[in-house]
């Protein structure tokens, strides 16, 4: 109890002077009271303190040297609450007051977010002006009932040829696009982003450089599609539990719109970098090192970040996670574990990258999982065709550079060599270009002839 509220409670009923009955009321009408304590120590990332009655995922307040500080409960250990910031520590020292606001962090949502920015936090970093919500909603949540969800059997186009043709995703998917540093992936979400025919876009862009955001908001987003979207960043300079949040507050604005009936379109770049800061709080927790440096809770918090997303009672949301491969290694820890959540695989390949085809999409290494239940027998058995051509002429690639495939061979890899041309204009599309859907589908129908 504080000071003032001690006084307070005292003077209100001096001793003897009031019945039982009238003091438990006077009791409940009286201001809630916070535990407060203090900061011990800090060490690396965390901060060491003492906060009774604290719980994990609770926000405290951190009166530190000239500002309040942010931060959240992450663990505890002999007695002392580990907590991790929301800020930078600078100014933070031994005996600084803490005190809890006794709930977890929770974000502002609604319409209002549409053509706004905002930070890991939900706070606006747009020069917008503030935000005024009507409602909040808690940053973490629990995915819906699985058998709660109703079925995927409607697509969505997407406005990419590749995609809407050999890799169709069907409403409330999920979806990992797989790729190295610099193959395009900002690029392809942006498409998506303009191109989709979802209600609502919701980006979250954790851990890009700051210049980055910019150029993704002007050149990839671009104006029209930024009406209807919401963006959250945290760059790579913010604090790892922020960069963490950033993905959850944009799941829980992508949540907000489809309990309203809503299509909504959910682009995570990337959940690498949000396993990453999931580490850097593991670790600083006293979590132990796992699989590659990886504790165990990172393997825990994947799995509940990307079950929320999906078909919902009412509407859903289609997602879509970047995921970072390092060298092409497609079974590192986060890769292998994310890919085998999702409903699907999008590849993005260097080397079709060097040959001047963007997007630089490995068809037949990626794969959706919902295609056959979403699309038309025709459009299944056409895009059957022209996978099987790419996969014919790409095994024989090396010997048709060196010209030493003789003609005759192989009556499909002939046929796939006279079609390499036609199927490598219908799979490039510049950043700009958004073709129709019914045009997509008819030029997939006449590569099949071929």
């Amino acid at each position: 109890m504080r000071a003032g509220e001690a006084v307070f409670a005292a003077s209100r009923y001096p001793l003897g002077t009031v019945d039982l009955d009238s003091l438990k009321r006077g009791l409940a009408d009286a201001p809630a009271l916070r535990p407060v304590g203090r900061v011990l120590a800090v060490t690396g990332l965390a901060v060491r303190v003492t906060l009774p009655g604290a719980r994990v995922g609770d926000v405290v307040m951190i009166a530190r040297r000239g500002s309040s500080l942010p931060a959240e409960v992450v663990g505890f250990d002999r007695g002392e609450v580990i907590v991790m910031p929301l800020g930078d520590l600078t100014g933070v020292g031994p005996d600084d007051s803490v005190e809890s606001t006794g709930e977890a962090l929770r974000v502002g949502a609604g319409d209002h977010l549409l053509g706004r920015v905002l930070d890991g936090l939900g706070r606006p970093v747009d020069g917008g002006g503030p935000l005024e919500a009507a409602t909040t909603v808690p940053v973490d949540r629990d995915a819906p009932p699985a058998l709660g969800r109703r079925a995927i059997d409607q697509s969505i186009a997407t406005g990419v040829r590749v995609i809407d043709a050999l890799l169709t995703l069907g409403v409330g998917q999920r979806v990992g696009l797989f790729a190295g540093s610099g193959v395009g992936k900002s690029t392809l979400l942006g498409a998506i982003a303009r191109g989709t025919t979802a209600d609502v876009v919701v980006v979250s862009l954790v851990g890009e450089r700051g210049r980055e955001v910019s150029e993704f908001l002007d050149r990839s987003l671009g104006l029209e599609a930024r009406e209807r979207s919401v963006v959250v960043v945290a760059t790579s300079d913010a604090p790892a539990l922020e960069r963490l949040r950033a993905a959850q507050v944009a799941t829980a604005a992508a949540e907000h719109f489809r309990d309203q009936g809503k299509s909504v379109m959910l682009l995570v770049d990337s959940v690498t970098r949000v396993a990453r800061a999931q580490r850097e709080v593991g670790l600083a927790a006293g979590e132990p090192p796992a699989r590659r440096g990886y504790p165990p809770s990172v393997f825990a918090m994947l799995p509940r970040l990307l079950e929320r997303t999906g078909q919902g009672e009412r509407g859903s949301i289609t997602a879509i996670y970047t995921v970072l491969v390092e060298g092409g290694d497609m079974d590192e820890p986060i890769a292998d574990e994310v890919r085998g959540i999702l409903d699907g695989h999008i590849v993005l390949e260097r080397e079709i990258a060097a040959r001047g085809t963007y997007p630089a999409v490995d068809v037949p290494a990626s794969l959706s999982r919902v295609m056959d239940t979403v699309v038309s027998a025709e459009h299944r058995a056409a895009a059957a065709v022209v996978r099987t051509l790419i996969s014919a002429y790409e095994s024989k690639r090396d010997l048709i550079a060196l010209g030493a495939y003789a003609k005759g061979s192989d009556p499909v890899a002939d046929r796939a060599i006279a079609a390499h041309d036609d199927i490598q204009k219908f799979l490039k599309q510049a950043p700009d270009e958004r073709p129709e859907l019914d045009a997509t589908l008819e030029e997939l129908q006449r590569l099949s002839r071929r």
